[in-house]
């Protein structure tokens, strides 16, 4: 590892878990706002911005340690991100989730190599489980296969989706063995394979500056270096409430401008927008009791009781289900003026529906609750 990672990860492991969130606030009103737009286009991937923010410790706060992590700074770190950009907090999320992987492998060779380095920002990267997440509750079969060679595994097949990604970068996936019936396996996929293809995707409604890409693998050679987890079942379990949590940032930060757009119509517009069914005042208390859940649920991501795990689905619904609705009465309270293309408004509204449709997204939430696998 090089002087300049060491200093990195330093920096990510000695900072306290506060002043990591305001510094993360900072340059998200400082750095990250005036680009916001341009992210959101699809005319800037911000990857630099994502290294600085590792310098100031985002994506390392919660990293394992004697067995015990905490999810909340680094919750609170992709809402101060979220409250300005929606597909930059979807980036850091993608980013603590690759990290979330590596650090609980017990794989120790790829720990060693890839856990420090994608928690300082000096590796960036993505999570491919939207598929192996549907795979698990009866909604799509996996996509990629694999076979056991000497030395690891021969990988192919194609994912329509992987975010946070480029020609450098690192995700995380899983595939099913095509020489052990129902076997499957979680790994590292390295962007800079020539066996690995990334193609643009089609443009998208909102937040196309994320790096996303449909992913071919043509018989790319997964060496066992690169192996998460195998099987994957016992590791999917033990990471999957983090994975679901650490979305809450998303909607968290995302619904607080919602709030403060309501607040700024106020003195123009109150004396119509008082006939409007939602105010501001309870988004407030939902945020606000959004918030203490979510912390007191990322306190304890190992635990394994179903019914933690069931308030950790419910609350994910809820919070996709609030994000809409927020961005929708954001958009009521500015009337004309948050139909601009230059107003914001617009813009959360369209990243609020990309918080309720991605995995999980509310329709496999519902399923999951109603305890319907198949």
């Amino acid at each position: 590892m090089g002087s300049v990672a060491v200093s990195r990860l330093a920096v990510a492991e000695d900072l306290p878990a506060a002043s990591i969130v305001d510094q993360v606030a900072a340059i998200a009103r400082r750095e990250l706002a005036p680009h916001a737009a341009a992210i959101d286009e699809g005319t800037v991937y911000p990857d630099a911005l994502l290294r600085r923010l590792g310098d100031v410790g985002a994506w390392g706060s919660h990293r394992p340690a004697d067995g015990v992590a905490d999810l909340r700074c680094g919750i609170q770190s992709i809402a101060a991100l979220g409250d300005v950009c929606g597909a930059t907090a979807f980036m850091a999320w993608c980013q603590n989730t690759l990290v979330w992987y590596a650090s609980n492998s017990d794989n120790p060779k790829l720990v060693a190599k890839f856990a420090g380095k994608f928690a300082s920002g000096e590796m960036l990267g993505g999570t491919g489980l939207s598929n192996p997440m549907k795979s698990f509750f009866g909604i799509e079969k996996l996509k990629l296969r694999g076979r056991k060679v000497e030395g690891g595994y021969i990988v192919k097949g194609a994912l329509p989706w992987v975010s946070n990604l480029g020609p450098d970068h690192y995700f995380g996936t899983i595939f099913e063995r095509e020489d052990e019936g129902g076997g499957i396996v979680m790994f590292l996929a390295d962007c800079s394979d020539p066996a690995i293809t990334l193609q643009p995707c089609k443009p998208f409604l909102a937040m196309d500056g994320t790096g996303t890409y449909a992913v071919q693998f043509r018989d790319v050679f997964v060496p066992d270096e690169l192996i998460l987890a195998e099987p994957a079942g016992p590791f999917v379990k033990k990471i999957r409430a983090g994975f679901i949590l650490l979305q809450a940032g998303m909607a968290l930060g995302l619904i607080k401008d919602c709030i403060q757009i309501m607040d700024e119509a106020e003195a123009p517009l109150s004396h119509i927008n008082r006939y409007l069914p939602q105010q501001p005042t309870q988004f407030r208390e939902l945020h606000a009791e959004f918030e203490q859940e979510t912390m007191a649920l990322a306190r304890d991501p190992y635990n394994s009781d179903d019914s933690y795990w069931r308030r950790v689905i419910a609350l994910r619904l809820r919070l996709g289900d609030a994000s809409v609705a927020a961005a929708h009465a954001a958009m009521l309270h500015c009337g004309a003026r948050g139909y601009l293309k230059s107003h914001r408004a617009q813009r959360r509204l369209r990243e609020a529906y990309f918080v309720a449709i991605v995995t999980p997204a509310t329709k496999q939430l519902r399923k999951m609750l109603a305890g319907d696998e198949h």
